[in-house]
């Protein structure tokens, strides 16, 4: 008699079996149940009574529909026919005692007594579980697969959206993104900003870019300029058959030429603007759009219209900016022998236009001023404050006929109290002297890159004196700062240059290298352009420089001859300066030819 622990009896191997966690049983030579274990009742809802004795390939063995294997096409049996030592499959199906049919995860191993194989050992499991677990892992994967691809087409479409301020350029970038990822044609059609027609900008097809290109262009008149809501609209070929149907003057050409049975109308509209729809059709062999893709491309179209938005305040921004850079600079006077020029460079960037100016008004001694400022700031409101400060200083100055560095005073404690224009940098400058000359300079400068005096011959030199504090900080800090006169005599056929930091400072260069490199173009052009006008000595100088960044002004003066002008003089004046101010044509300028009078010398009193 053996002891219920005893491992080498018959007792603990049916422990073993009973408890195992998997159907077992086992099959003689001829097929027949010899054995099973408790896990095979539960899998195959019988009992071992019903199954001992019965074929186990009849009784149990099944297709998936539950109809009957071919003997001879049973796996399972497999070893005892082939003599091969071992099977395992998880394509079958075992028969139920309820009818039903369990999918099943098996292995059969033969067996032998008496040194011949008496039989096979089956062990098998419900394969459901795991099928279904991977039936769920691959839903989960694809499900994240296809999250991805939305992921990436997103951040492709933003990519390819804000590499763009152009409405047109935008669309047509998208466009490839969306065929054939989401559709076997797309279609952009927006608002003219200008005439407000309805026009198809955009047009792609897969494989057939000429037959999409034709469509392009504006809509019928009366067209609908977009969805009458927020949400996409599915339309097919057969909705648009009626020619009162909504997008039927617009989309029915679309199927007839591209072809499809299913559109996705999708309104391109932020909160005040209706810029029109993108569209992504599907052909007649492809599925329809899903609601997720339908929800992709409502997102599409919000990005599309943000970028819209954008481009038009752009578009507002930029055309106020350049009204304003058009209209503030001032005309240029001509005053006897003396001639100037003016260049104004905006900044690369349209909604950096700054303070920067520049100015020359005959002041009522008859002495010609010269003015060169940049009001702290790169947007419309440094714009409006400079002009600001500009109106200021012409009025003080033609007010006060003082010294520069007295204006300087009135204009600092007049932009402290009675504006709120920031800090700004400036030249204010007198040219006096008699009608024919010696000219001087008479002039201050409040923390303004110094002038530049270039001589005939090449020489130059930096009028680095006359400093003092910025413009709004003296009198604000209550520091109690001034402005020193200084004089500089102008030799005869010397260039003066006025300017402003963006000539010579730049975010991969210092001033102190740009100052460098605009005394040595100064001087190799006073030279190789002896004779030419001083417009050409300016346009050439800014080949040369290429200011980049900020905004630039550039103001330069050209002294005469010695002794032209003055009185008995017969030489004949130069050639009018080029009317290439940046001022809009016609506008009138104190001291324009129609105004002329000589420029005075303030030491020898009033002249008539």
């Amino acid at each position: 008699m053996t002891r219920p622990d005893d491992a080498s009896g018959p007792e603990f191997a049916g422990a073993v079996l009973g408890s195992i966690g998997a159907g077992v049983f086992t099959m003689d030579a001829d097929g027949l149940i010899t054995y099973v274990n408790p896990w095979a009742e539960r899998l195959l809802a019988r009992s071992a009574a019903e199954m001992l004795g019965r074929d186990g390939h009849d009784l149990l063995h099944r297709r998936p529909d539950g109809g009957t294997v071919p003997r001879e096409l049973c796996l399972m049996r497999a070893p005892l026919r082939s003599g091969r030592d071992a099977e395992e499959g998880s394509e079958e199906y075992f028969l139920r005692g309820d009818g039903t049919t369990v999918p099943i995860i098996w292995s059969t191993t033969p067996f032998g007594l008496g040194g011949h194989r008496s039989g096979l050992v089956v062990v098998f499991s419900d394969f459901s579980l795991h099928r279904d677990a991977e039936e769920r892992a691959a839903a989960h994967t694809a499900a994240l697969e296809a999250l991805t691809c939305r992921l990436n087409l997103l951040a492709d479409v933003s990519s390819v959206l804000m590499s763009s301020m152009d409405a047109t350029t935008a669309a047509r970038r998208l466009l490839p993104l969306l065929v054939p990822a989401m559709g076997d044609w797309a279609v952009v059609d927006l608002v003219d900003a200008r005439s407000a027609v309805l026009e198809r900008v955009a047009v792609r097809l897969a494989g057939h870019p000429r037959r999409a290109g034709r469509l392009e262009g504006p809509l019928p008149a009366g067209a609908p300029r977009g969805a009458s809501g927020d949400r996409p609209v599915l339309v097919s070929a057969t909705d648009l058959r009626d020619p009162e149907a909504a997008f039927a003057a617009t989309h029915r050409i679309l199927f007839e030429t591209l072809g499809g049975r299913q559109a996705a109308v999708i309104p391109i509209r932020s909160r005040h603007h209706d810029y029109g729809t993108l569209t992504v059709g599907r052909g007649t062999d492809s599925p329809g759009l899903a609601e997720a893709e339908v929800r992709l491309l409502a997102d599409i179209g919000r990005r599309l219209s943000l970028v819209l938005d954008n481009t038009r305040l752009y578009d507002e921004q930029r055309n106020v900016a350049e009204t304003m850079q058009r209209q503030l600079p001032a005309p240029l006077p001509q005053v006897d022998h003396l001639r100037m020029a003016a260049r104004y460079l905006p900044a690369q960037s349209a909604m950096e236009i700054g303070g920067d100016w520049y100015d020359a008004f005959l002041l009522p001694d008859g002495v010609m001023a010269l003015v060169i400022g940049d009001v702290v700031g790169h947007d419309l409101q440094a714009a409006a404050h400079m002009a600001e400060v500009r109106n200021m200083l012409r009025a003080l100055a033609w007010t006060l006929v003082e010294p520069p560095s007295l204006i300087m005073c009135r204009l600092d404690e007049a932009v402290t109290h009675t504006s709120d224009a920031p800090m700004a940098t400036l030249v204010f400058a007198r040219v006096e002297g008699p009608e024919g000359g010696p000219w001087r300079l008479h002039w201050v400068n409040a923390g303004h890159p110094p002038p530049l005096l270039v001589t005939r011959d090449g020489g130059t030199r930096c009028l680095t004196g006359g400093h003092g504090p910025l413009i709004g900080m003296s009198a604000t800090l209550h520091l109690g700062l001034s402005w020193p006169d200084t004089y500089e005599e102008l030799p005869a056929e010397a260039t003066l240059l006025l300017y402003t930091d963006g000539l010579v400072e730049s975010r991969d260069r210092p001033i102190d290298a740009g100052m460098d490199k605009l005394r040595h173009h100064a001087s190799v052009l006073a030279r190789s352009l002896a004779g030419e006008s001083v417009d050409v000595f300016c346009d050439e100088l800014l080949q040369r420089l290429t200011p980049q960044g900020d905004d630039t002004a550039l103001l330069a003066l050209r002294l005469p001859t010695a002794g032209a002008g003055s009185p008995g003089d017969q030489s004949p004046p130069p050639p009018p300066q080029a009317p290439r101010s940046p001022a809009a044509p016609g506008r009138a300028a104190p001291g324009s030819l129609e105004e002329r009078a000589p420029v005075k010398d303030p030491t020898r009193g009033p002249q008539p």
